[in-house]
């Protein structure tokens, strides 16, 4: 019998071909289903990441609630002298020295007693921008005794910080007491101290002269800081980070900026803000709950109303919507907000304040406006979903 006859030439290419061709097929599988997959996976990695934090934000406010009820039943006490309420502070009050690339700064701050649960930890309270640029921050007590501090977490957006002090003994720690802001009202007495110019322990007196204020501050990308306590009591640079007192030696807020050239103009943030954040801050290094309607504008005045024809003389009149935001294609420019969730909306302090104080992001918001539609004014509810604010650019 013959066999066919089959050279080495003959078989050779043909197994190296296909061999090659089975190994192209499965590297062109393999982009191909790694491209899907990743066009596949990314929105949702992203939608969990955006979860997280919203979740993170949600712990937050847990916590600040449930210390806020803790710690406001302490404050039905009878009312003491002032030198009475210094004596039972002033060794809480501690000020703050910053090294910068650009030369030295000085702030304020004091003992709070953070409690997971788990664990008590002493903090230093604070402003943001007292650390803000900063290389190396030290922590001076009442008695002069100096260490070295470090930033456990901030929010430009609240201005606050939170440092840990480095080796200090146990008994340096004397914290305050932080209860709620919210059971302040216009004419409340008021105390600050800090450390005004380097003036260690510094004691000024005034009222709370208006609440729901907004602030700007050029780390802040031209977001307002919202829900502002505006105080009578006299401030100055340094007084930066120290507590605002009630008149039972309780913090209600935290002293944060004052008008140039003003006389008895200050501002502080709210103990609320704090409460709520901060336990983002020392568990997580930051806070992610300012939720966020991509929008920009201006209060309504009433020259502008009448210039535009419109019913209202209050409002607020968006100027540009952010493309890809969470309001895009759903309110416009021009369009006046008059209120949020049925909450009548005067102007961008209030605007801004309902939301720090209301909403978080991923939150679903009804938007009253009132728009203009074929040379007509007409009102109409909106409905949008917040989103999370963008982070600082600094």
């Amino acid at each position: 019998m013959i066999l066919p006859v089959v050279s080495k030439v003959d078989r050779y290419p043909i197994t190296h071909f296909s061999a090659g061709l089975f190994v192209l097929v499965l590297i062109v599988g393999l982009i191909v289903g790694g491209a899907i997959a990743t066009y596949i996976m990314t929105p949702r990695i992203n939608n969990l990441k955006a979860e997280v934090s919203r979740l993170r934000a949600q712990v937050s406010d847990l916590w600040g609630l449930k210390n806020t009820f803790c710690q406001n039943l302490t404050v039905y006490q009878n009312w003491t002298t002032l030198s009475h309420i210094y004596e039972k502070v002033k060794d809480s009050i501690v000020l703050i020295r910053v090294q910068t690339r650009s030369g030295t700064a000085q702030g304020s701050g004091f003992i709070y007693n953070f409690t997971d649960n788990v664990t008590g930890r002493m903090v230093v309270v604070t402003n943001y921008h007292v650390i803000h640029n900063r290389v190396t921050i030290s922590v001076t007590f009442a008695d002069g005794e100096a260490f070295k501090a470090e930033v456990l977490g901030s929010d430009p957006y609240a201005d606050l910080a939170v440092l840990r002090v480095v080796d200090a003994p146990e008994g340096k720690f004397k914290p305050l007491i932080v209860v709620s802001s919210s059971t302040l009202r216009v004419g409340d007495p008021v105390i600050a101290i800090g450390n005004p110019y380097g003036l260690m322990g510094s004691m000024t007196t005034g009222i709370v002269s208006a609440l729901n204020r907004t602030i700007t501050e050029e780390y802040t990308g031209g977001f307002a800081i919202a829900n502002i306590i505006q105080i009578s009591a006299p401030i100055n640079p340094g007084n930066s980070g120290g507590p605002l007192l009630n008149y039972h030696g309780d913090v209600v807020g935290i002293t944060t900026a004052i008008v140039a050239d003003s006389q008895g103009l200050g501002f502080a943030i709210p103990s609320d803000t704090l409460l709520r954040e901060i336990y983002a801050l020392v568990i997580y290094g930051n806070y992610t709950g300012h939720s966020y309607m991509g929008i920009r504008g201006r209060d309504m005045d009433y020259e502008t109303a009448q210039s535009m024809k419109l019913p209202v003389t209050y409002g607020w009149l968006i100027a540009d919507v952010i493309e890809k935001g969470p309001s895009y294609n759903k309110l416009g420019k021009d369009d006046v907000i008059v209120a949020l969730n049925g909450t009548r909306i005067r102007n961008g302090d209030d605007l801004a304040s309902y939301l720090e104080a209301n909403t978080r992001p991923g939150d679903y918001l009804e938007v009253t406006v009132w728009r203009k539609i074929d040379n007509q004014w007409s009102q109409m509810a909106i409905l949008i979903q917040l989103g999370e604010r963008p982070p600082p650019s600094t």
